[in-house]
């Protein structure tokens, strides 16, 4: 089962969520703070590197299937192009309403 889009009760991460599944790069840049860092599987990464390779070129998508009680922790599966579908965990820091830090890894 998976959580709708407007289900999701951080604003934030709901940006985050909704440009990611959209493909829309501009929309997912104004999701985030500038300098956001983040992390996949324990290594930092590039975002603008990461985000080209795992998200906008290889049509990434994911399907949110819980969220913690603060809305900053997520379950989903996620697919690509490149890996398939997997079962990826997110956890997000917001600052002033948009995301400043993702962390994302096998579920």
């Amino acid at each position: 089962m998976t959580i709708a889009l407007d289900k999701l009760t951080e604003p934030a991460v709901r940006a985050f969520v909704g440009a990611l599944n959209a493909g829309d790069r501009e929309a997912f840049t104004a999701a985030l703070t500038p300098g956001a860092t983040m992390s996949d599987d324990g290594s930092d990464r590039d975002v603008a590197d990461w985000t080209e390779r795992e998200i906008f070129s290889s049509g990434g998508h994911m399907d949110v299937e819980t969220q913690t009680h603060d809305g900053l922790g997520l379950v989903a599966n996620y697919r690509n192009d490149t890996w398939g579908e997997m079962r990826t965990a997110w956890r997000f820091t917001v600052d002033a309403g948009k995301v400043s830090r993702f962390e994302t890894g096998q579920a």
